[in-house]
């Protein structure tokens, strides 16, 4: 298990996967305090209202993760992380090629952390085949993870069955967030392949956990969270 200095309900990050930022203030009210640090994504940032809503969170005392995946030449990633280090964030994620973690690493400053993307938790084997990948899952995930570290990326995005492999062969320094949580066993159909409950993510090795819809689409959000929020303090 991870052993960083993180506050224990720092470590649930929710996914405000919302299509409207009145709707994601609304469902930001509701949960109080049972969620400090919230994802805030693409599709939020088509809204229109994303920097508002993000200086909105930060005005409650809360934290951001900019979950918008640059990918891009370099000079322009570099720009985009740039303009966003201001702006109150603790996180943005890049894609996981080299020159694009380097640009960014560079570009963040002192108080915004880079995480590069390894494989997206919605890939399985087929999927990687699909794009040309020969190598296994975890091989793929545990060479992007320690060229993000070599880059100056803080951390990754990593399914938590990789993050174990990632704790054994990588400075512990390394942040590992952890998409694709189900509270319990993962119903077919859903939109994530690869997923761990937040138990096996947290022994494996995970800093943080992103949780969206077992929250956002529970008869009551917050009791929802609060759950959540109490197997991550009997874990710590």
């Amino acid at each position: 298990m991870a052993a960083k200095n993180i506050p224990d309900n720092e470590r649930l990050i929710f996914a405000m996967d919302l299509p409207d930022c009145d709707r994601a203030r609304q469902l930001a009210v509701e949960l109080g305090d049972s969620v400090t640090f919230y994802k805030l994504g693409l599709e939020l940032m088509m809204t229109g209202g994303y920097f508002e809503l993000l200086d909105w969170m930060l005005a409650r005392d809360k934290k951001v993760f900019a979950d918008l995946k640059f990918f891009d030449i370099p000079v322009t990633v570099g720009s985009a992380v740039r303009q966003l280090k201001n702006r109150g964030a603790s996180f943005v994620t890049v894609h996981g090629n080299q020159s694009i973690m380097e640009a960014a690493a560079e570009n963040k400053g002192d108080e915004l952390k880079v995480l590069a993307v390894t494989v997206l938790t919605s890939l399985d084997r087929g999927d990687l085949d699909d794009l040309g990948f020969e190598c296994d899952v975890g091989e793929l995930v545990l060479s992007r993870a320690k060229r993000a570290l070599e880059a100056g990326c803080d951390g990754v995005i990593s399914s938590g069955l990789e993050v174990g492999k990632l704790r054994e062969c990588i400075d512990a320094k390394l942040l590992v967030v952890t998409p694709g949580i189900r509270p319990v066993d993962n119903k077919p159909g859903g939109d994530q392949k690869r997923v761990v409950t937040v138990e096996q993510a947290f022994r494996n090795g995970a800093d943080y956990i992103v949780v969206g819809r077992p929250i956002r689409d529970a008869e009551s959000p917050r009791a929802a969270a609060e759950s959540i929020q109490a197997i991550i303090a009997a874990e710590f």
